[in-house]
């Protein structure tokens, strides 16, 4: 298959718009921007479209895919039982990077659903995929548009090189913005629940509708056995090519530590990569040092996340160690995909641990 590779200006907006919209209809697949990461879209409402994305990503057919509207009233439409805490989440929140889990309608196979009987909607901010879904007028399911596993697509470059000849369009908007997928709130039982923390934080939640819960998923690895509520709670995710360990403790032990574990990886003959925050940069002296930004600002950290993990594994790293970032609003989900990028292999600065 070979794969159209459009970049959207203002200009043409309405013309890929119109073409990415007939590959939809048509059955077939298109990776678009949002305001999170890149999306790999197909009609939500098709079976088939639902496993040519999960054959494209080489994605477990258990793990769900999110619904991208471009209106509320979709929503009745695709689920059942909407709340008056539902309702105040979209009104708030919408559009924007949140996620909804709601008990789903008929009409929403469950190739798309993971065979569950919840549907992930969401309501995207980004001007281009606000143009493709309205073009479309169709429920696009749309998981990050990455090989499973691998870092999540920031640039339409990222989307090229795991996607070309897989799907039919690549639509090119830019670097996205936010750099981290959407938060996402099960809204199924008697407490909203955080099942992947996000741009919207739990502080937002909770000062919109009051109490909620987080997942224990959040906060640590889930067994094989779990059946997985929502994309990226289960399987590895977000990882780059080369081990990584992420360090936690205070600035200056996490430095004083990944210097340690670099030299001697170092001696070892292996090419160490570093994620560094700006207030320890000039700290290494091993390694290839990427500053992910400063720990003052978690909006940068987290849109250089991926784009750093992906470098690295364009550089044929060995080994990759990271610091940590305090997981207080924003800082939870950088902290959520570092773990998991770093399959739970974290060590604690200031004693000995075996890597």
């Amino acid at each position: 298959m070979k794969t159209i590779i459009r970049r959207m200006e203002k200009e043409n907006m309405e013309e890929i718009a119109g073409e990415a919209a007939e590959i939809w209809k048509a059955g077939g697949l298109v990776a678009f921007p949002t305001e999170t990461v890149y999306g790999l879209g197909g009609n939500g409402l098709d079976s088939q479209a639902s496993r040519k994305i999960y054959a494209a990503k080489g994605r477990p057919s258990d793990n769900p895919l999110i619904l991208h509207i471009a209106d509320t009233a979709q929503v009745e439409m695709l689920a059942q039982g909407i709340s008056a805490t539902g309702k105040q989440l979209m009104e708030k929140f919408w559009p924007g990077p949140l996620t909804l889990i709601f008990p789903k309608a008929p009409c929403v196979p469950y190739e798309t659903t993971g065979g569950l009987d919840t549907v992930a909607i969401r309501m995207p901010s980004h001007p281009a995929a606000r143009a493709l879904l309205q073009a479309s007028g169709l429920p696009i399911a749309a998981p990050s548009a990455n090989v499973s596993g691998r870092p999540s697509p920031t640039l339409a470059s990222h989307v090229i090189e795991d996607m070309d000849g897989k799907i039919e369009m690549i639509v090119d908007g830019g670097a996205v913005g936010i750099g981290v997928e959407s938060t996402i709130v099960d809204l199924t039982g008697t407490v909203p629940t955080i099942l992947r923390p996000g741009y919207i934080t739990e502080e937002m939640l909770r000062e919109a509708v009051g109490y909620v819960d987080v997942d224990p998923a959040v906060l640590g690895p889930v067994g094989e056995h779990v059946k997985p509520k929502a994309p990226g709670m289960k399987y590895r995710h977000y990882a780059p090519k080369a081990p990584m360990v992420l360090v936690e403790g205070g600035r200056e032990e996490e430095a004083a530590c990944i210097i340690q574990l670099a030299a001697q990886a170092k001696a070892q003959g292996k090419k160490v990569g570093i994620i560094a925050s700006q207030e320890n940069q000039n700290k290494y002296v091993d390694g290839i040092v990427k500053v992910i930004g400063s720990r003052k600002d978690p909006e940068a950290v987290a849109h250089n996340l991926y784009r750093i993990l992906r470098e690295f594994d364009e550089e044929q790293v060995d080994q990759i160690y990271a610091e940590s970032f305090d997981e207080h609003d924003l800082g939870r989900a950088i902290m959520n995909r570092m773990k998991k990028a770093a399959g739970q292999q974290v060590v604690a600065a200031g004693r000995k641990n075996k890597i």
